[in-house]
């Protein structure tokens, strides 16, 4: 094989099918996300890395090296990590209680955190428990969101009201941030808000009203510096570093997945959570802190065009060009102008249709979407997305605990053509008005709805002894166990109760078409022994041939329902003494052979 080719083949399989997508377009689409990004990253990373208790520099490291790797090795095209306001303030709250007594081993504790995080984000990917992410619902994202484009306007707000300067400069930028949105093609809508409240900045300068500013920029790049790590800094780091791992790993697949899903991408968070940990642990030897998927650029490299991770690449290597050269211009961008261009990105972060749509179908959603969207706001996002996994978690659990059983039936009377033709469907007669569609008084048709485990026994063993604790109840059950989806341990001896229970009435117990899961747990818990494979049908023709024939004749003599085929072949009420008896014109009472078939 050619050796361009091969390293194209290779560069696909290490770092995705997107290589093979670049091209000169896409390159200069990556560019100018890059560079947007970039100019946004600049003021925040040295925020955060306050926030962090940290040196201003180490947040434009982070904003570097983390990146760069992440970028490439994730599972996400548009997402860019760094340095966010969560993880700063959380790796805060974690190191000021362990550097209290010698504050000078701040720096060294945020570095082995950085590492032992990595390390622990690393084995959970490789071990193939990024797949947690998936218990982010929806709504958890929905509200998480939400919550996060609050935050982004109230920040970009705060730093428009500190003086009528500010305000002002913004008001201009987000004017032409807008207007170029509307009538300019292209999504350079940002750059050019950024480059006009610029110079309506300068030209306020000139008549005296100065606008706060980046301000100056560090003027060198991180060097390689191994963290000095010890067992006793990392048993000091090691139970906190988990629950930061834990926390930003759940920041991280929020974005992921909010990005993939609005673009219909697959998300592989087995991948991502390698590409974090590795992110981490190199940045640690770079002077970087906690790096994690960012919120805010992710959605700014969305929507100013960016193409494959090279923007988030290029942005980070643009970061780092402006630390060397870029400093003396740099320290002019006026800070309202990139407050103003984030606030139509907070607007375009509320999906006001999926909130109408989730108020208007599921209110239980709507509740968790709305407790995500407030514990966002008002506590953290990582207390804001773990409890809204916990309560979407509750949820579930409640409803699976909770599984259908619906009494099944006919909605009209059997007649010579359905014994031959089959064309009576079973339906569900729970909704019917009592008395209006007969049952047999012998045999129960019940059809089970869901999973029969540990947590739903006790719900479906309240509605069978419902059922049997009914004036005169109908002795026979027969199942219809199709959608039965899974059993357990508890499940299958729920039904080895019923088995006997059933028995003891005198009745018995059938079941058609369980599934091949649920076939196997009984197969191994030995109930379907106790059974009999007698007992299990594929159709429900057959089934009802064969149990009717077990039936009480006796109780068949008085019985005025008749609403089986199969019931034409059993002794029934007798017309000459009893005039109830007579069989509507509809449902003549036709002689039938076994094997015939009755209804589907």
């Amino acid at each position: 094989m050619p050796l361009v080719p091969a390293l194209a083949t290779q560069a696909r399989r290490w770092l995705g099918d997107w290589v093979g997508e670049v091209d000169r377009r896409s390159l200069r689409d990556d560019g100018m996300a890059a560079f947007i990004g970039a100019l946004i990253v600049l003021p925040q990373g040295i925020a955060f890395a306050a926030l962090a208790g940290l040196p201003p520099t180490w947040g434009l490291y982070t904003s570097i090296v983390p990146c760069i790797v992440a970028a490439l090795m994730g599972a996400s095209r548009l997402m860019v990590s760094g340095p966010t306001n969560a993880t700063s303030l959380a790796l805060a709250a974690m190191l000021a209680p362990l550097a209290a007594s010698n504050p000078s081993s701040y720096l060294q504790l945020a570095l082995v955190a950085t590492f032992a995080l990595g390390v622990v984000q690393a084995v959970l990917g490789l071990v193939r428990l990024g797949v947690l992410a998936n218990f982010v619902s929806p709504s958890v994202l929905l509200g998480f969101i939400t919550g996060a484009a609050v935050l982004i306007a109230e920040h970009a707000l705060r730093d428009l009201s500190v003086s009528g300067v500010e305000a002002g400069v913004g008001a201009i930028t987000l004017a032409a941030t807008l207007a170029a949105q509307r009538w300019v093609p292209g999504r350079q809508h940002m750059l050019i808000g950024l480059v006009t409240g610029g110079l309506a900045a300068w030209l306020l300068a000139r008549q005296g009203w100065v606008a706060a500013t980046v301000g100056q920029v560090a003027h060198n790049l991180p060097t390689l510096q191994a963290p000095s790590i010890t067992l006793t800094d990392l048993r000091h780091v090691g139970g906190a570093a988990l629950a930061l791992a834990v926390v930003s790993l759940g920041q991280t697949m929020a974005v992921g997945k909010a990005i993939a899903g609005r673009r219909g991408e697959l998300f592989d968070p087995n991948r991502e959570c390698v590409a974090q940990g590795t992110s981490n642990i190199v940045g640690s030897f770079f002077s970087c802190f906690v790096s994690c998927g960012s919120l805010n650029r992710s959605v700014v490299n969305e929507q100013v065009g960016a193409r494959s991770p090279l923007a988030g690449v290029f942005s980070a290597l643009i970061v780092a060009a402006l630390m060397l050269l870029g400093g003396p211009v740099l320290q002019f961008i006026p800070m309202a102008a990139i407050a103003a261009t984030l606030l139509p990105v907070a607007w375009s972060l509320v999906d006001r249709s999926h909130w109408r749509r989730v108020i208007q179908l599921d209110r239980a959603e709507a509740v968790i979407a709305a407790g995500t969207a407030v514990a966002t706001v008002l506590v953290s996002l990582q207390v804001a997305i773990l409890g809204g996994m916990s309560a979407a978690l509750i949820v579930y659990l409640y409803g699976s605990a909770r599984p259908a059983l619906r009494t099944m039936g006919f909605d009209k009377p059997a007649s010579a053509d359905h014994g031959h033709h089959g064309d009576r469907p079973f339906v569900v007669l729970d909704d019917a008005p009592p008395g209006a569609q007969p049952e047999c008084p012998q045999l129960k048709l019940l059809r089970m709805e869901g999973s029969v485990y540990f947590g739903a026994t006790a719900h479906v063993g309240d509605h069978l002894h419902r059922l049997r604790a009914e004036p005169n109840p109908q002795k026979h059950l027969l199942v219809m166990a199709k959608s039965m989806s899974a059993i357990d341990l508890a499940g299958a001896d729920l039904w080895e109760a019923e088995r006997v229970r059933r028995l003891a009435l005198g009745g018995d117990l059938y079941f058609h078409r369980p599934r091949p899961q649920v076939m196997d747990m009984w197969r191994r818990s030995g109930f379907l022994d106790r059974l009999g494979a007698d007992h299990i049908f594929a159709r429900k023709p057959a089934a009802l041939l064969t149990i009717v024939d077990r039936l009480d004749p006796e109780v068949c003599r008085q019985c005025h329902a008749r609403i089986f085929v199969e019931c034409a072949g059993r002794p029934g009420p007798d017309p000459k003494t009893d005039l109830s008896a007579d069989p509507a014109p509809d449902s003549v009472i036709i002689p039938v052979t076994k094997g015939e078939p009755s209804c589907p």
